[in-house]
C-alpha cells in the first residue's frame, strides 16, 4: 500500500475532480488493463511503484526495497519552460543486512524530463538518473547505485496481478472517494547481483511488486498506517493494512488474499487486526515502533518478527518523513508460514496527508 503513499505528504492544495488539468478521481467498476495499466498515469496526483523481497546469498540473508514514486504538483502545468515541474520523481532503496546490524538507505528526487527522470505511460520504464525499474519480457529489471551498495536484478513474473479491493478499486476510508487503483504481483523470482561491504554477491530471492495510484488523499483523522504483504509458503499471498487514526484505533483497513489455488478474496476493515507483540525505540528518531505483532486477517492468523529490529528509513531529504519498513517472517506457532515486508508510518510524527 504504500502505499497510499509517501508521495501523498507531498500533496497540497484542494482536491479537484473535473476540468481540464484537474486531478481525475478514482472511481468504483473502471477495469484495470494490462499491459497498460503497468505504465504511468500522470493525470493522476500520486503514483508509486514498490519493490520488496528477501534475498540470499549462500547462507547470508539480506532484505532488499525499491520505490519509485510520482507526483503530479499542478503547479506551472501552463507555462511553455521545459523548466516547470510538471510531474516530480522520488526514489527509495534499502538493503537490511542482519551481519551488519544497520539498514544501509539511500533516495533520490528530480522533476521529469532533460532525460534524467522519466515514468512512461505505455509500461513500467521508470528512472532517476542511474536508478530504474523497467519491464521486460517476463518480468522486470532494477538498477540502482546507491552511496553503501549497489544492485542488478531482475524479477520474473510467476503468477497473475492481485487485485486489492474491489477488481483494483481500493477503499482507504469510509468515504469512497477515498480509494486508489492498486494491484500486487507476489512471488515474484529474483536473480542478480548485489554489491555490499566490498563484496560482489550473486543473489537468489523472492520478491513482491505494488502499483498504485490515486488523487485524493487520506481522512482528517488518519496520522499513519501499519501495512503488510506477504508470500505465503504454500504459494498464496496476502496483502493487509489498517490506517491509524488519532486516538490510537483503526480508522480504515482492508487487504486481500489469495489462496495457493489461485483463488482470491478482498478483506473487509472488520476482518483485519494489528496487534503489537513487541516494540522497538529507535536510537536516531525516538520513534518506537511495533516490529513483531500479531496480524488476523480473515481466518489466518499469523505471527510476525522482523529479520533485524532496526529497519527504520530516514526519508526527510525525499519524501518529508521517518518510517519504519523492514522485511519479516511469518509464523502461525512454530512453523514458518511465509516471508515479506511490513511498513510502519506517523510513529515519528502524525504524517501532515
Amino acid at each position: 500500500m504504500k502505499r497510499l503513499a509517501l508521495a501523498l505528504v507531498l500533496a497540497a492544495g484542494p482536491l479537484a475532480v473535473q476540468g481540464q488539468g484537474e486531478y481525475p478521481p478514482v472511481l468504483r467498476g473502471v477495469p484495470l488493463q494490462f499491459p497498460r495499466d503497468h505504465g504511468s498515469h500522470p493525470q493522476f496526483r500520486n503514483e508509486w511503484w514498490y519493490i520488496t523481497g528477501w534475498l540470499r546469498a549462500g547462507g547470508r540473508e539480506l532484505g532488499m526495497q525499491i520505490t519509485f514514486f510520482r507526483n503530479r504538483p499542478r503547479v506551472a502545468e501552463d507555462s511553455p519552460s521545459r523548466f516547470a515541474p510538471r510531474q516530480l520523481l522520488f526514489a527509495h532503496a534499502a538493503l537490511s543486512t542482519p551481519d551488519g546490524g544497520r539498514l544501509l538507505v539511500d533516495q533520490r528526487a528530480a522533476r521529469a524530463g532533460f532525460g534524467l527522470a522519466e515514468a512512461a505511460e505505455a509500461r513500467t520504464d521508470v528512472s532517476i538518473e542511474d536508478w530504474s525499474l523497467k519491464a521486460v519480457e517476463a518480468g522486470y529489471t532494477a538498477e540502482i547505485s546507491a552511496r553503501d551498495f549497489r544492485y542488478a536484478l531482475r524479477f520474473e513474473t510467476r503468477q497473475p496481478p492481485l487485485l486489492q479491493g474491489e477488481s483494483g478499486f481500493s477503499r482507504k476510508g469510509p468515504d469512497p472517494a477515498q480509494a486508489s487503483y492498486y494491484y500486487s504481483l507476489p512471488h515474484l523470482a529474483v536473480k542478480g547481483r548485489v554489491f555490499v561491504q566490498g563484496r560482489d554477491l550473486e543473489v537468489t530471492g523472492e520478491a513482491w511488486l505494488d502499483h498504485e495510484w490515486s488523487s485524493a488523499p487520506l481522512g482528517g483523522d488518519a496520522v499513519g498506517w501499519d501495512w503488510v504483504g506477504i508470500n505465503l509458503a504454500d504459494g498464496g499471498a496476502l496483502m493487509a493494512f489498517r490506517i491509524r487514526g488519532k486516538d490510537g484505533g483503526t480508522f480504515w483497513a482492508g487487504g486481500a488474499i489469495r489462496g495457493a489455488d489461485g483463488r482470491a478474496r478482498n478483506l473487509r476493515p472488520r476482518e483485519v487486526r494489528f496487534a503489537p507483540l513487541r516494540r522497538w525505540r529507535s536510537p536516531r528518531s525516538g520513534a518506537e515502533y511495533p516490529v513483531a505483532l500479531r496480524l488476523e486477517a480473515g481466518d489466518l492468523a499469523l505471527e510476525i518478527d522482523p529479520l533485524m529490529d532496526d529497519q527504520e528509513f530516514d526519508a526527510r531529504a525525499s519524501t518529508g518523513t521517518v518510517y519504519w519498513e523492514g522485511a519479516i517472517r511469518a509464523r502461525q506457532g512454530a512453523k514458518a508460514a511465509g516471508q515479506g515486508y511490513l511498513e510502519l508510518t506517523g510513529y515519528w510524527r502524525p504524517l501532515r496527508l
